[in-house]
């Protein structure tokens, strides 16, 4: 089953990587073995999808523009992540990654919403009535920019929200950790 809205279009929950689906190491994860799935991530992506969601993980990974790894590694690091979350029982619809080197500036880069644009046209999703989950400004900045609603877990590179140390834009909703804020869209989406 699909959540679709009333023009027919998809809904989304789009989830950024690192911080909200595995542990934030502060540095890159290089390897599959350096990748820890956070607990609940497994069954919160079974929730969404039992409940007619489509599950996009988009994500910045310029270590492959910094050349500390190939896209052959990040695959490899991707394929772990798959697997964690197939182990639990599920499956997300889709990845997204930015490579590029922050320099570039390119369109697909966060806090840019590029790859949430390729997203809703590869699946016909309407942003306007799905949400992006984050750890980061940058994140909650691209759900923003096309009209998804917002929210921020505490879990990666943010630990404690406070506003006005928060740069704009602020989130919708903050929760805990990836359970709680899922739990909160199944009862209320």
């Amino acid at each position: 089953m699909l959540i679709e809205s009333t023009t027919g279009i998809r809904r989304a929950v789009f989830l950024d990587r690192d911080g909200v689906l595995n542990a934030e190491l502060g540095d890159y994860v290089m390897r599959p073995e350096d990748l820890t799935t956070l607990p609940g991530v497994a069954s919160s992506v079974n929730l969404l999808i039992n409940a007619g969601w489509l599950v996009i993980v988009f994500t910045n990974q310029a270590g492959v523009g910094r050349g500390l790894m190939s896209i052959a590694d990040l695959d490899a690091i991707h394929e772990r992540l798959r697997s964690d979350i197939l182990l639990g029982g599920s499956s997300i619809t889709a990845l997204y990654y930015c490579p590029h080197h922050p320099d570039i500036n390119c369109d697909c880069r966060k806090p840019k919403a590029g790859m949430l644009i390729t997203a809703s046209e590869d699946f016909k999703i309407d942003l306007s009535e799905s949400i992006v989950i984050g750890d980061s400004p940058r994140d909650i900045s691209a759900g923003i920019q096309v009209d998804c609603e917002t929210i921020l877990v505490l879990t990666g590179k943010t630990k404690i929200h406070d506003p006005d140390v928060f740069p704009d834009p602020q989130p919708d909703h903050i929760f805990a950790n990836i359970s709680s804020a899922v739990d909160w869209i199944i009862a209320n989406r």
